[in-house]
């Protein structure tokens, strides 16, 4: 029996710095193993917007159809393993199934097959600009910050894959006015102020109330019957599960012009901290798990230090203490979840084995944690 099969995540963001598609890296030791724990994901699939596959300590064989791909797959196949004759077999058998193929690794002037790909991913520093047009839509990879993705759109590059958009040199300024009214309103209902209160808080800013109603009617809520008003939220749902959906109302308050690549990040973080914490806290502890997922990129979305926009707004003391310190029951969750996107995969693997998580648990968790951010539509 071969080595556990981890997956990992990355967006793929175009030039408009939406998010496009998800690229999956299977780590492991043969393509048949890959095969098998794809197919243990099929209830877990994303599936709003297409998923590149790649694989990473193996190299693509004929025995990854072993798996039934969704509609929205594309295999990933390297360019050093184009001269393989199994990588061959497998080129022609998803060309000839219509599934769509990408190349990684490109560089100029490499000979390519016949086979067409609908995007060729590669590196600046090896291929910084293109001259001539290239074969298929260029995708960038190992981009620096968003400062180097900019100088790779500017030279040709369709879009970048990775998580670049959490790095760089960030100018921090007060909270503004209309975050302030989100924190307002989520202090409100920390404290079960009057429901009057609150409605008169939300009406402040028709934004928050428009947004508000929209998540709690979103297929990720799963209600099954239309919420009319904040009132009618209330009554039928009741404060402490509206905390969570609240939450929502500041991460989304973002101008950020990578705002909805952050906001996707950061409800999937909250999301797949509740799934890795399944029946080891109560309800609202799940609840305010997920709040410290989703407030784990408020300084990003909102342009502020953390600490300032925190220290204006009532949270439990488990969220603060796993947000400003890294300390407390939540943390471990909350280090877990930066560490799926971390490109070297060992930390993420030695952190789940501490929590207790199989391979196969964690790599549903971030599947279905994805498959929810990507049900609330930010871009």
């Amino acid at each position: 029996m071969g080595d556990p099969v981890f997956i990992r995540r990355e967006p793929v963001i175009n030039r408009h710095k939406a998010i496009i598609a998800t690229r999956l890296v299977v780590h492991a030791d043969a393509a048949a193993a890959a095969a098998t724990s794809l197919q243990q994901l099929a209830d877990a699939w994303p599936p709003a917007r297409s998923v590149m596959i790649a694989l990473a300590g193996c190299l693509p064989s004929a025995e990854l159809l072993a798996w039934t791909p969704p509609a929205n797959v594309m295999v990933e196949i390297p360019a050093t393993a184009l001269d393989d004759p199994a990588t061959g077999e497998l080129l022609g058998r998803l060309h000839a199934a219509g599934i769509p193929l990408c190349l990684a690794d490109y560089a100029p002037g490499l000979a390519l097959p016949e086979t067409p790909f609908r995007f060729l991913i590669a590196d600046p520093a090896a291929c910084p600009a293109f001259d001539d047009p290239p074969p298929a839509l260029p995708l960038a990879r190992r981009v620096a910050d968003p400062d180097a993705f900019d100088v790779a759109i500017a030279h040709g590059y369709a879009g970048a894959c990775g998580w670049f958009f959490l790095r760089g040199e960030h100018a921090w300024g007060p909270l503004k006015t209309n975050h302030a009214q989100a924190v307002r309103v989520l202090n409100l209902v920390r404290k079960n102020a009057e429901v009057g209160e609150i409605e008169t808080a939300l009406k402040q800013d028709v934004t928050l109330s428009f947004k508000l109603l929209r998540y709690i009617n979103s297929a990720a809520f799963g209600l099954g019957k239309e919420i009319q008003s904040f009132r009618h939220a209330v009554t039928l749902l009741g404060y402490d599960k509206l905390n969570k959906w609240l939450s929502l109302l500041l991460v989304t308050a973002s101008d950020n012009p990578i705002a909805p690549a952050l906001m996707q990040t950061a409800i999937a973080r909250g999301r797949f901290m509740e799934i890795a914490a399944a029946g080891r806290f109560d309800a609202i502890q799940s609840d305010n798990l997920f709040i410290a997922g989703a407030f784990s990129l408020l300084d990003l979305l909102l342009g502020t230090r953390i600490e300032e926009v925190l220290g204006e707004m009532h949270l439990p003391a488990p969220i603060g203490d796993a947000l400003l310190r890294r300390a407390g029951e939540f943390a471990p969750y909350l280090d877990l979840a930066l560490a799926c996107e971390d490109e070297d995969p060992a930390r993420m693997i030695a952190l789940a084995g501490r929590l207790g998580l199989s391979a196969a648990q964690l790599n549903h968790a971030q599947l279905e944690a994805l498959a929810f951010a990507d049900s609330l539509q930010f871009n």
